[in-house]
């Protein structure tokens, strides 16, 4: 949970998740004879976050303005619950709390990269809609660091989470900027959680009703639940090659926010490899679009989000990107929507929008 403060394709042309091994550790030689130095193997940090699945309640304090000499605090209260997926690789967070300064509606997607043997955290506020950049970290001795750099009152500042005092029924969670390059932090978000303790208590604080939502929230209501998936990929997409391959598996979508965000978890085998990933769909009440994030399991990093929306049945999203070193443009679309079947496709064009040739193409069933 973080940044009440203001503060990145759905590409799934092949992320193939593969089993890497760390590298094993040199055995030692003969009694008495010196060996090479062994390097450090980096800790396997997957479950880290397993002590924030659950319900929670929260008292959050929140500086109003930061980096300013002030000392005006206020505080809300609320309920945040964690749930996880991708066996433990991640985890999704939302939060709802009220204060003097009104309703807070967010979320947080916790990601494992398996590479680097750290999480990232990706914050969006339900009121703009927008994934913020990761604060990027990982825990050692039972306290989690994790900073990015963000731009603040038109500066660029640096931004540390800590999560301590960690116990079976409660934690702590701090968020701190700094201006001078990490030399001194000044605290301005502060939360304190512990374990709601009544199965199956629903949370006291409402969110707005799915009729009160504005324009285009409901675009994605067709995906709910779960489907049969079957996957058809170029191998080799912008070089005129005709070779493809299949893929089957299931794809399970679940609504966050009553709808204007939801969880995308997919998940298929082929000959070609084993596929497994997530994506987040956000809504943006203001500019009325919807931002697609996907990540593979494989790295647990979010690339650049796609960005449209929906007309006459139709959903279109685009994005630039590199491509084998070039830029180039994709774009997703959703279609043949109906009750118990829907279809998406994307699609590589590499002379400005003129072309497009399709690389990838997905059909569900209920």
């Amino acid at each position: 949970m973080n940044r009440i403060l203001p503060t990145r394709v759905l590409l799934l042309s092949c992320i193939l998740v593969s089993c890497l091994n760390p590298g094993t550790l040199l055995a030692e030689g003969a009694a008495g004879t010196p060996t090479s130095e062994t390097p450090d193997v980096p800790r396997d940090g997957q479950h880290d976050f397993d002590f924030n699945i659950g319900t929670w309640k929260t008292h959050i304090r929140r500086l109003l303005h930061p980096l300013a000499g002030s000392n005006d605090w206020v505080e809300l209260d609320g309920i945040v619950t964690v749930r996880k997926f991708l066996g433990g690789r991640a985890q999704l967070e939302e939060i709802e709390a009220d204060g003097s300064t009104g309703h807070f509606e967010g979320l947080t997607l916790f990601l494992y990269n398996a590479l680097a043997h750290q999480w990232g955290q990706y914050f969006a506020n339900s009121a703009v809609g927008i994934l913020n950049p990761p604060a990027i970290g990982e825990f050692k001795n039972g306290r989690g660091e994790f900073f990015d750099q963000e731009t603040f009152n038109d500066r660029a500042i640096l931004v540390r989470m800590v999560w301590s005092d960690i116990t079976p029924d409660s934690h702590h969670l701090e968020q701190s900027f700094s201006a001078d390059g990490g030399r001194t932090w000044e605290a301005n978000f502060i939360a304190t959680l512990t374990r709601e303790t009544e199965t199956g208590k629903k949370s006291e604080i409402s969110s707005r009703q799915p009729s009160e939502m504005p324009d285009g929230a409901h675009d994605f209501d067709f995906n709910f639940g779960v489907w049969k998936t079957h996957i058809t990929r170029l191998q080799h997409p912008l070089t005129d090659s005709n070779s493809w391959v299949d893929y089957d598996g299931t794809s399970d979508v679940s609504k966050i926010w009553n709808g204007k965000a939801s969880l995308f978890e997919l998940e298929a085998t082929g000959p070609a490899g084993h596929i497994e990933g997530v994506g987040l769909r956000l809504y943006n009440p203001k500019s009325h679009q919807w931002s697609l994030n996907w990540a593979s399991s494989r790295d647990g990093v979010i690339g650049k989000p796609m960005v449209g929306e929906f007309l006459d049945g139709q959903g279109q999203f685009y994005d630039q990107e590199d491509f084998q070193g070039r830029t180039i443009l994709d774009r997703n679309g959703f279609s043949d929507i109906k009750p118990d079947s829907s279809r998406f496709e994307q699609a590589f064009s590499d002379d400005g929008g003129k072309n497009w040739e399709t690389n990838w193409i997905m059909t569900f069933t209920r």
